[in-house]
């Protein structure tokens, strides 16, 4: 079984993490090349702040570790991949259910192997949005992707 496939299994595993249970976050689409993850979060009684509207903290972490999980999986067991660095901005308050999409187009994935096999390591910037029930931006996340050669050296 690839590497891929085997995720791709376990991505619904991932629901059960503790962290996601007990924020009701949810991964709801992983796509077959593992380029496209789709995660939501329902308004629920322990994620509410103290305004009624969902959890910053819950906020940010439904889209924590998506763009890294799509790069590593793509680039395979040569690689280094880490979260460097995240920022969020708050634009709304979130209410109901909230939905994000992170995507990386397999061409930038590409892009980012061959760059890395030439210079050894780079990081890389993403950028998602978390949309409330009406498609309103209540979010937005840029995310910082470190990537390293394994063999690499300096």
């Amino acid at each position: 079984m690839s590497l891929k496939k085997k995720w791709r299994k376990r991505f619904k595993f991932i629901n059960w993490y503790f962290p996601y249970l007990f924020s009701g976050i949810k991964i709801v689409e992983v796509d077959e090349e593992i380029t496209r993850i789709v995660v939501e979060m329902r308004m629920r009684w322990f994620n509410k702040n103290m305004v009624g509207t969902h959890f910053g903290g819950s906020l940010y972490s439904m889209c924590d570790p998506h763009y890294m999980f799509i790069v590593m999986m793509n680039l395979g067991g040569d690689y280094i991949v880490w979260d460097k660095s995240a920022k969020i901005d708050f634009l709304k308050p979130g209410m109901g259910t909230v939905k994000a999409v992170f995507e990386i187009p397999m061409e930038e994935i590409l892009r980012i192997k061959d760059d890395v096999d030439k210079v050894g390591k780079n990081t890389y910037w993403f950028k998602a949005m978390v949309k409330d029930e009406k498609g309103i931006i209540v979010a937005t996340i840029d995310k910082e992707i470190y990537v390293r050669k394994k063999n690499w050296t300096a």
